[in-house]
């Protein structure tokens, strides 16, 4: 956040934290976020994408989680379930509902 070249974070929690509040949000909550050509954005993010950072989430996971993650990567191989494009779109719901336009 906090505008051009701002912080959002070095991981997807970070930058659900950003969308919280604080870091250079508006205090009332009046926030946009324009996702320009995020069609773009889409096929980038799709399921190789998620794969690739599902592979490497298990060195970094908690052990309880690596047979969640296991789980993800094999549905996320053969093109199902939830991409890393709509774990964004997600934290930006929970965390900024409204905000996110997609253009």
């Amino acid at each position: 956040m906090n505008g051009p070249g701002g912080y959002f974070g070095r991981n997807l929690d970070a930058f659900a934290d950003c969308l919280s509040g604080g870091f250079g949000t508006p205090d009332d909550d009046d926030v946009v976020i324009e996702w320009r050509d995020h069609q773009v954005s889409l096929r980038h993010l799709g399921y190789p994408e998620t794969a690739r950072q599902l592979e490497i989430r298990p060195a970094r996971c908690h052990p309880t989680n690596r047979l969640s993650v296991s789980a993800d990567l094999a549905a996320a191989t053969e093109e199902r379930g939830a991409t890393v494009f709509d774990w964004l779109v997600e934290i930006f719901e929970d965390r900024a509902p409204g905000a996110l336009r997609l253009r």
